[in-house]
Order: structure tokens, then C-alpha cells, then sequence
């Protein structure tokens, strides 16, 4: 998925009633006012068109294929069993990385807490 697909997925799971990217035509931002001034929701043809391609993408691919390579070699040794302060001293990154690279891995995964 592109940043700005993201962007418009965690905005939308956020409770926003709409997105537009900031390359929208300004004429679909009042479109874009008054369908949600009616109530409903609203995102660009060419953000639902890629968003729709993405949704049978992403089930085709494992999870773990997401992560980037230093979040692959942390899931790694969180499964092995060490600690954040073993795993940052063993890459050379401080703690606060690890937990960073953590939190990212939950949520490419869709492992991490929703609110209820």
C-alpha cells in the first residue's frame, strides 16, 4: 500500500468522515463537503480504486512479508525469546528503536490493541 493509502485507512479507522489527498481538484473538496455534510462518507475514485486492489494484494501475502528488514530480524529475536535491552544491544540500537521497530511490527501485522 502507498503512504497516502495509509493515511486515508488509519484516518477513516479513526473516525474521519472523509479524505482527500492534497493533488484532489479543489471542486471535489466541496463535493467532498457536502456528501459528508449529508452524512455519509467520502474518498476519492482513484483512493477507493486503489484501496480495493490492495484488499485482495494484501491477503495473498503473508504478514511478515510487509515488514522491512530490521523489523523481520526484531520479530525474530522476540520470538526467540530475548528481551528489548538484549535485542538493542545485540543490533546496536538503543531500547527506544526496538520498541519502535515493536510497535510497527503490531501494527503491519494487525496484531496491536483496538479500542473499544
Amino acid at each position: 500500500m502507498h503512504p497516502e493509502d495509509q493515511y486515508a485507512v488509519r484516518a477513516l479507522k479513526a473516525g474521519a468522515s472523509g479524505y482527500l489527498t492534497k493533488n484532489t481538484a479543489p471542486e471535489k473538496l466541496v463535493d467532498a463537503i457536502q456528501i459528508v455534510a449529508a452524512g455519509r462518507k467520502y474518498i476519492t475514485p482513484e483512493l477507493a480504486e486503489s484501496l480495493a486492489s490492495h484488499l485482495t494484494e494484501d491477503k495473498e501475502k503473508p504478514l511478515h512479508n510487509s515488514l522491512s528488514d530490521r523489523e523481520f530480524e526484531t520479530i525474530r529475536m522476540i520470538a526467540s525469546g530475548k528481551k528489548l535491552s538484549e535485542i538493542a544491544a545485540e543490533m546496536s540500537l538503543s531500547p527506544k528503536t526496538v520498541s519502535v521497530y515493536r510497535a510497527r511490527i503490531l501494527e503491519k501485522c494487525a496484531c496491536a490493541p483496538t479500542e473499544n
